[in-house]
């Protein structure tokens, strides 16, 4: 009777582990809803960007090119993806607390942001320790992939877009000497002035002054005053938009009339629409190029300008790209999880996307050309 028993107990046991098994179906309910089985992939992204304060210009510009490629990529019909917005007001605790706040979702496969480089450090290494896949758009400052594995972005560094301005500014000004510019108490625009700073020297390029100011300083007056006084050939600024359009107005009332070389803070319409005239003769290095004859980018133009009454800038045109990016490794992963999707982004190699050809590297980095533009008649034109 005893064997009987243990026989029948045995068998009711493995009866209720395949019913449990069969009711616990797939991983979804954790990393996100899932169907791999050749129908729509459901995903949700957590995203965090600088909505509120004083450059919300930025995050406004993301989340508008997220938004747009959200609503292309779900009528396709392959993938399905929710998109969750947290705001940052462009302050690193606070892009901490919302990061957080997402990944404690389970459904949050993977997150896009924060916007600025001073937020993205603080949130990435939670992000890449949690196992959830993160990318910047915006983010230009040097190690950010080198945060860790799960940590990507899609916009071009520092390190690579600085030089290729410089190099294009100084062959045509043949300029020798230079002044630096920059804002002392911010991740990007202090990683710009050391990419400045080291650019300059390898091109034998006389330094002649070093100037800092702080977010949201308002006067300028005593930092170009000395870069007046030293009559440099060309003006280096890392700063974000705010600041940056200031600076050049104010430099340009005091009669400094040198090219700016800006970082990449300096790629916004908010230059043109803060420093208006004074903001003729910028130089920066972009991924983007809004004036291109490019079909891509004509379409992505109107469809941009009839959703949004304006046409979009790098930031936007970015996060666009960085949302199909992640469709693309979601279709390749085939299903919404977390692991499964990481490694799919990882793979990610010559996806043609609205910027052009992109990969990532060995480390999540960007792997695709650069552009140079200028500020000129009072619009961004291609460098010549």
């Amino acid at each position: 009777m005893k064997g009987i028993f243990q026989k029948s107990f045995t068998l009711m046991l493995v009866l209720m582990l395949c019913l449990l098994t069969a009711c616990g179906g797939s991983s979804a309910g954790e990393e996100g809803s899932t169907n791999s089985n050749g129908g729509t992939i459901q995903a949700k992204i957590g995203v965090v960007s600088y909505l509120t304060g004083a450059g919300a210009a930025y995050g406004e510009a993301i989340t508008e090119g997220l938004k747009l490629a959200q609503s292309e990529i779900n009528e396709q019909g392959e993938v399905n993806i929710d998109l969750v917005i947290e705001d940052s007001a462009g302050e690193a605790e606070q892009a901490l607390s919302a990061a957080q706040k997402l990944m404690n979702d389970e459904e949050i496969l993977a997150i896009i942001g924060p916007t600025l480089s001073t937020e993205f450090f603080a949130v990435a290494p939670e992000a890449d320790l949690n196992g959830i896949s993160i990318m910047g758009t915006s983010t230009t400052a040097e190690g950010i992939p080198e945060i860790g594995d799960y940590v990507f972005r899609n916009s071009i560094p520092e390190a690579l877009a600085i030089p290729t301005a410089m190099e294009k500014a100084v062959e045509r000004t043949g300029a020798k000497k230079v002044a630096l510019i920059y804002g002392n108490d911010d991740v990007l625009t202090k990683s710009g002035f050391d990419t400045m700073k080291k650019t300059a020297e390898e091109m034998g390029l006389e330094i002649l002054t070093i100037e800092t100011f702080q977010k949201g300083q308002s006067d300028y007056n005593a930092q170009l005053t000395k870069i007046k006084n030293a009559n440099p050939d060309l003006i280096l600024a890392s700063a974000l938009y705010n600041e940056g359009a200031v600076i050049m107005d104010q430099a340009r009332k005091m009669g400094i009339d040198v090219p700016f070389v800006g970082g990449n803070g300096f790629n916004s319409p908010q230059v043109l629409e803060i420093a208006g005239d004074a903001a003729n003769g910028l130089i920066v290095a972009t991924p983007w190029f809004g004036e291109s004859e490019d079909p891509k980018v004509v379409e992505f133009n109107k469809k941009y300008e009839e959703a949004y009454g304006k046409l979009p800038d790098q930031f936007a045109a970015q996060s666009y790209d960085a949302l199909y990016i992640y469709a693309d490794a979601l279709k390749r992963a085939g299903e919404a999880e977390r692991e499964l999707f990481h490694e799919a982004l990882a793979e990610t190699k010559n996806f043609e996307g609205l910027l052009g050809n992109f990969s990532f590297d060995e480390i999540g980095d960007v792997v695709m050309d650069v552009k140079v533009v200028e500020i000129k008649d009072g619009k961004f034109v291609e460098f010549q």
